[in-house]
């Protein structure tokens, strides 16, 4: 749902809520302050109100307070800061630091990177042009998840790498929003073009801090829409 920039009713903003007519659990949810509607709370990212009163962003969800949830993409951020929304919620003055939106997204961007690196030393990503083109023809499990792409990469290869993904693997989700630098940093070596983040428990938690990420930038990168790979 769109956020509705007139609709300032006030809501349990811990409230869990399940589909209705049902009495099956569901998915726990939020309430997004900007369109007041529920969401998974994998796609909203969770805000407390510090100490001294400004506005703290806590996408590991542990800080102690109240949550705030915003549902995680630039619009509904944004509707937040302009309409005062972080203090209607928390029924108290609520002050919002100059640049919380960059921070969000900047905070969004290193916690992938962490877990990328993470997965890396669980040997749960490959790199490699051969390697990742080897796993992503492969029909064996674990297979992969997430194509991984340096978007300063030559686009010979990486178009090499999407022609087998489309459309042969469209489960493989692509993700071409860090340059080589930000990959062979992560990961501890040199020269990250193309990676691969095979299927299991650390790709899900990677697939999620991803899909919030995309609410403020695409994962498949503006330049790449000419899909010259099919």
């Amino acid at each position: 749902m769109t956020p509705n920039p007139n609709n300032e009713t006030l809501v349990d903003l811990n409230e869990e809520v399940t589909e209705a007519g049902t009495d099956l659990p569901q998915l726990t949810t939020r309430r997004d302050i900007a369109s007041h509607t529920a969401f998974d709370r994998d796609g909203l990212i969770r805000f407390v109100i510090g100490p001294d009163g400004f506005v703290v962003p806590d996408l590991a969800e542990k800080l102690p307070g109240r949550g705030l949830w915003v549902k995680s993409d630039l619009e509904s951020l944004e509707l937040a800061i302009k309409k005062n929304l972080f203090s209607r919620a928390a029924k108290k003055q609520a002050k919002v630091p100059e640049g919380l939106i960059d921070q969000v997204h900047s905070l969004l961007r290193r916690r992938i990177l962490e877990q990328l690196g993470l997965a890396r030393r669980e040997g749960q990503l490959t790199t490699g042009f051969e390697k990742v083109a080897a796993m992503l023809k492969s029909s064996v499990p674990p297979k992969a998840a997430w194509l991984i792409e340096a978007v300063d990469g030559s686009s010979d290869g990486r178009n090499k790498l999407l022609s087998v993904v489309f459309p042969h693997r469209p489960d493989v989700n692509i993700c071409g929003i860090f340059n080589n630098d930000e990959l062979s940093l992560a990961l501890g070596l040199e020269n990250v073009i193309h990676a691969t983040l095979i299927e299991g428990r650390r790709s899900l938690r990677v697939g999620r801090e991803l899909r919030r990420i995309s609410g403020f930038e695409p994962l498949f990168p503006p330049q790449w829409q000419e899909k010259p790979f099919h």
